[in-house]
């Protein structure tokens, strides 16, 4: 069997000498080397940006939606979007586990796991889709896909239903960063808050924030606050499109009385918030891009241009603890759980 290196960095094709992310086609031949996992893959859950890339070129058409993905992986040997650059994750079962793993990892074989690294990087082959469910981001299908020994993974719980336990880990990082920049007393501004991953941001935000701190709550449509208004996780709802950076700078400077936020976290889909979440940042204030829909150079040079010294934080999706940081919440809210059963279960 073939030594392969921690990083899977003997996958790439090309360009040689980059890292299996940023490669623009990496090896997905399923034969394993030493220190790889192989996974029998049930359901993909994909990036929320590329999701509504690819269904928005499709023209939401589920054939062609099938014909993008079945491209990318065939083009890229992983489901790695060329347009949002984001990728997504997986559930699966593990079919065999490299040799030299043994010692290194609580896995075994049969064991249903969720990988908690991109699909931009995972190799990964599609044999066939098999149902597409565009209201969650998720397709099912049936192939097979490779764990880096670098790779980190959940074993799914018992007590949630794998399809809920795929939409809560798929955003882990964003409620676990939201729980560990949020201080006692902040000021919040939770952009795209009515979503998946800005509803675990609100449940953190107002933990952490305490009874002395103010969170804020801002979507794009009034019908698409009335779920969250139910679980009261905010002290503030604002109706404005996250694209208008004036629009949200006034209403966030009336709802904060001029004082603008300590804390924005962004986790809008769609391009072009960068503006709106700089302008609500106080001065020496932080701003975390967990949206893989962020354009980097429109933050730095939009927030030199408004002359804002801010913390700009960039959307790592891998925080320690994130996972149970995640799973907690649907077991300590049950507002919440009931919501996310009714939308991803």
């Amino acid at each position: 069997m073939k030594k392969g290196n921690k990083y899977g960095i003997h996958r790439v094709i090309e360009p040689k000498g980059v890292l299996p992310q940023p490669a623009l086609k990496i090896d997905n031949n399923m034969e394993i080397y030493d220190n790889e996992i192989l996974i029998d893959v049930r359901t993909l859950n994909i990036d929320s940006a590329s999701f509504t890339q690819i269904t928005e070129q499709a023209g939401g058409d589920d054939e062609k939606i099938k014909e993008i993905m079945l491209g990318i992986v065939k083009e890229r040997g992983k489901h790695h979007n060329p347009v949002t650059g984001s990728g997504g994750m997986l559930i699966g079962i593990v079919e065999k586990i490299g040799p030299a793993l043994a010692g290194k990892t609580d896995l075994k074989v049969g064991d249903k796991i969720a990988t908690l690294v991109s699909l931009s990087l995972t190799p990964l082959r599609i044999d066939e889709i098999l149902e597409i469910r565009k209201d969650i981001d998720q397709v099912d299908i049936k192939g097979k896909a490779i764990l880096f020994e670098s790779g980190i993974y959940a074993k799914l719980p018992d007590d949630i239903p794998e399809n809920l336990a795929l939409s809560v880990l798929d955003v882990a990082g964003a409620p676990a960063q939201t729980k560990k920049l949020v201080k006692e007393g902040h000021t919040v501004l939770i952009l795209g808050a009515a979503g998946k991953s800005g509803i675990l941001c609100l449940y953190e935000a107002k933990k952490a924030a305490g009874p002395t701190g103010k969170v804020i709550c801002l979507d794009y449509s009034e019908k698409s606050l009335e779920n969250v208004e139910k679980l009261e996780l905010a002290d503030d709802y604002i109706v404005a499109d996250a694209t208008n950076g004036i629009e949200v700078y006034n209403k966030v400077m009336e709802a904060t009385d001029g004082k603008l936020c300590d804390t924005v976290i962004v986790n809008v889909n769609i391009r072009n918030c960068e503006m709106a979440a700089i302008l609500s940042t106080k001065e020496y204030g932080t701003v975390y891009f967990f949206s893989m829909a962020t354009d980097f150079t429109n933050a730095a040079l939009g927030a030199e241009g408004v002359s804002k010294d801010i913390n700009m934080i960039i959307g790592n999706g891998y925080c320690k603890g994130h996972a149970e940081t995640a799973l907690q919440i649907l077991r300590e809210s049950e507002k919440i759980r009931e919501l996310y059963t009714k939308l991803y279960a």
